[in-house]
């Protein structure tokens, strides 16, 4: 038995096929800039900081269409943190992933109209999203206006860039770990689908 439940408007699948493209752009041009032989680079280091510098500002808007999206749309009722149960929730949900998908057991908290994430899941999102986003776009601005950083006193642009770099390598892992538990659906390709068409199935 499957019921169809429309998770995602049209702006969450724009917002979100855009934040993921921006971020292939970053993580590629980021580590051209980090890593490359300056002899032989991945991108130009000149051009990778431009594209950097381009898509890292379209990140920042594209996130607070993200921000301001939940605060006023429904859509932010499913970052909510509430559960009383949290921590053996998350285990729970982990031992699932780790075992009990692969023995066919039912999974411990299925989806439903009010519930859009599982534990890990919301905890996962709401920390890259409230706390790791922030952080790595506040960086960000640091660095490129450091004269304004400066002036306001806000602290160590050293500081600033170990933020920025171990934010985007935290959000790079997350990327992929998001990447590969989406193949975790009814079949691989159907969470894939369901941000496309913005309706999701949920299977009995």
């Amino acid at each position: 038995m499957s019921e169809k439940l429309y998770f995602y408007p049209v702006w969450v699948r724009l917002w979100h096929v855009l934040n993921a493209l921006l971020f292939l752009i970053l993580i590629v041009s980021g580590f051209s800039m980090q890593y490359s032989n300056l002899e032989s680079p991945m991108i130009p280091f000149a051009l990778a900081v431009k594209i950097h510098n381009y898509a890292g500002f379209i990140l920042v808007f594209n996130y607070m269409i993200f921000f301001f999206g939940n605060l006023f749309s429904r859509n932010g009722h499913f970052y909510k943190m509430y559960n009383k149960n949290m921590i053996s929730d998350l285990i729970k949900q982990g031992r699932y992933y780790a075992f009990g998908i692969f023995k066919g057991e039912p999974h411990p908290f299925p989806l439903n109209k009010d519930t859009k994430f599982n534990p890990l899941q919301k905890f996962a999102y709401i920390f890259a999203m409230y706390i790791a986003m922030p952080l790595m776009s506040i960086s960000g601005l640091a660095l490129y206006y450091p004269k304004i950083f400066n002036l306001l006193g806000l602290g160590s642009l050293i500081l600033m860039d170990i933020i920025h770099v171990i934010m985007g390598v935290v959000l790079t892992v997350f990327l992929f770990a998001h990447l590969y538990l989406c193949t975790m659906g009814h079949t691989p390709l159907s969470n894939f689908k369901s941000m496309i068409t913005g309706w999701h199935d949920v299977h009995e």
